[in-house]
């Protein structure tokens, strides 16, 4: 038995993050007032200084005032209804395959830890670390999230995960697409790029990482912006 890390956008999901799409999800639900837009626009004020170009992945101010039971229910119409259908077959395959296989699989994101659960749960997955958005304890609050698993950090994320399955980082797998993967892809035994980012692709041929691309339904990232040029 191995611990198998999945992220989750770019990997499991294609295209518009999982983020994203929820935040569109409530908009179309009416979950999205004036007070969270306001918070929003507040909070890429407030803190472009400390985050930079960053800011927008740290802004979960559009969640404030929602309770977290609310945003909870949300997150789990919304993934059975929106989000895994969208769920890329490739990926999904290989994860289903681990299942199979008596594999333990997590899912390491920087999406919210309520979208990862809910992802979780529809998938039969029985673990999952992700970002931790502030609360007062019973309502979101516009405050930068407690927990924000990315780059270097998915390391921690990581390693967290191996003390809660038992089971050792040496031995592990983890599908990832992004360059900012390539920190956790080191410190495992297996790493597959999953339609890798151009710098990720050029990394894993280097390093001999699998690369998992499905190119009778969608080119590879870096060859989607060549066709942008």
């Amino acid at each position: 038995m191995r611990l198998v890390l999945f992220d989750i956008d770019g990997t499991l999901v294609p295209g518009a993050s999982s983020e994203a799409r929820f935040a569109r999800y409530l908009w179309d639900e009416g979950a999205l007032g004036v007070r969270q837009l306001l918070a929003f626009a507040w909070f890429c004020l407030r803190y472009f200084p400390r985050y930079g170009r960053h800011v927008m992945q740290k802004n979960k101010a559009y969640l404030s005032g929602h309770t977290k039971a609310e945003i909870a229910a949300l997150a789990r119409d919304f993934v059975a209804t929106r989000l895994s259908p969208a769920l890329y077959p490739p990926a999904l395959e290989r994860l289903r395959a681990h299942q199979a296989a008596g594999d333990r699989i997590a899912l390491l994101s920087g999406t919210p830890q309520f979208i990862a659960d809910a992802l979780a749960e529809s998938l039969g997955v029985g673990h999952s670390h992700a970002a931790l958005c502030a609360t007062d304890g019973r309502h979101y609050t516009a405050a930068p999230p407690v927990r924000h698993p990315y780059g270097p950090t998915k390391i921690d994320a990581a390693e967290a995960l191996a003390r809660e399955t038992g089971l050792s980082l040496e031995t592990a797998v983890a599908f990832g697409d992004s360059i900012t993967d390539a920190h956790l892809f080191r410190v495992v035994e297996e790493a597959v790029a999953v339609q890798p980012d151009k710098h990720l692709s050029e990394v894993a041929d280097g390093a001999g990482w699998e690369v998992l691309l499905d190119r009778m339904t969608a080119p590879a990232k870096h060859d989607q912006q060549d066709l942008r040029r």
